[in-house]
């Protein structure tokens, strides 16, 4: 039996890898730090019995130093983050705060604990990270590896790039054990609806724009959530202390595809399921019209980068990480979720 700390645990990535740790390590006791912001959600973990959720900030080094110990804590999963390009773009110093300050204080508090008192305690303080990290690839640019330089372009993958040195930094100054991992762009359950796929299958449902920026030609790497919590798992158990591993989800593809994809899916949806006419009114198609009317180009974003791109090859010799979700049906069963789950998606205080 193992004790974990999950930071940023209510949150998207956090709440599923909870969801995902309970049904696959069932003996485990998890405590879940979280500030709940406007992106975590204690009804994400609603249910979870394993799982103790404390609101509090990781920034409170003092917190997080009691909970190490008092639970015995030996992993550090830490999530936790700001996470959202436009918003890094609109106001940078929540992310310079909460990415850099935020995973300074972890790392403080988990050497203290774990290396100052001498406890001999096995420890593993595991950082999930981003590949906008490494910046923007060219068309026919080789995918981003391990090795990739960091050329950050936005404040938010400025100050993830910034978290990772940090992390790093201790492992090589004072001997934290410590894993990274860098994964491309997740969906799946519990997203909050700002991102791509959220938001644009439920401004689908409710017939309101989806806002194309720029030509829709920006690629990206998509990776099904549950896929990132194997990987993560993975890491935890197999990955070398001090190491950076690559999680992908070996789905590169434009926007505008992934774009085409949530309008077939929905369009799909309503014809297969008579009550969604009903539920979703106005959803062109609860009236016989292709989803694809709604799209709508709008100026790019400020700094866009063009091309992600994953190298997991690391991964897959040193870990054994194989994606298990193809795109197609990840988008899917995401979308059902979606339907099923209105109570959730309704209650987070969304405009949908």
């Amino acid at each position: 039996m193992a004790n974990l700390l999950i930071t940023g645990g209510a949150g998207f990535i956090g709440g599923n890898f909870v969801h995902y740790w309970a049904q696959n390590h069932p003996d485990d006791a998890m405590v879940v730090l979280d500030c709940l912001t406007y992106a975590g959600n204690e009804s994400t973990i609603a249910g979870v019995e394993q799982a103790e959720l404390i609101k509090g900030d990781i920034r409170d080094t003092d917190l997080v130093e009691n909970l190490l110990r008092e639970r015995e804590i030996s992993t550090l999963v830490h999530f936790a983050a700001e996470s959202h390009v436009d918003r890094s773009i609109s106001g940078p110093d929540a992310f310079i705060d909460t990415n850099i300050l935020g995973t300074n204080s972890l790392l403080k508090a988990a050497r203290a604990v774990w290396l100052d008192d001498g406890t001999g305690l096995d420890h593993r303080f595991h950082h999930i990270s981003t590949d906008e990290v490494y910046g923007s690839l060219g068309p026919d640019d080789p995918a981003f590896s391990e090795a990739h330089q960091y050329q950050p372009n936005s404040p938010y993958s400025a100050s993830k790039a910034a978290s990772d040195h940090l992390v790093r930094a201790y492992h090589h100054t004072f001997g934290l054990e410590i894993t990274t991992s860098n994964c491309s762009n997740n969906y799946g359950p519990y997203q909050y609806p700002e991102k791509l796929i959220p938001l644009f299958l439920l401004n689908a449902l409710h017939g309101r724009p989806l806002p194309i920026y720029g030509d829709g030609m920006n690629v990206r790497d998509w990776l099904h959530v549950e896929d990132h919590c194997r990987g993560i798992d993975a890491c935890l158990a197999k990955g070398r202390s001090g190491e950076t591993y690559n999680i992908g989800g070996g789905a590169e593809l434009p926007n505008m595809a992934v774009i085409d994809h949530i309008c077939a899916e929905v369009d799909r949806a309503f014809a297969e399921v008579d009550e969604l006419a009903a539920r979703y009114p106005d959803a062109p198609a609860a009236n016989g019209r292709p989803t694809s009317e709604l799209k709508t180009f709008v100026t790019d974003r400020k700094g866009h980068d063009r091309r992600y791109a994953i190298d997991e090859s690391k991964a897959r010799g040193e870990l054994g990480y194989v994606p298990a979700h193809t795109f197609d049906d990840g988008l899917r069963q995401t979308l059902h979720w979606y339907l099923d789950n209105e109570k959730w998606w309704k209650a987070i205080g969304t405009a949908c």
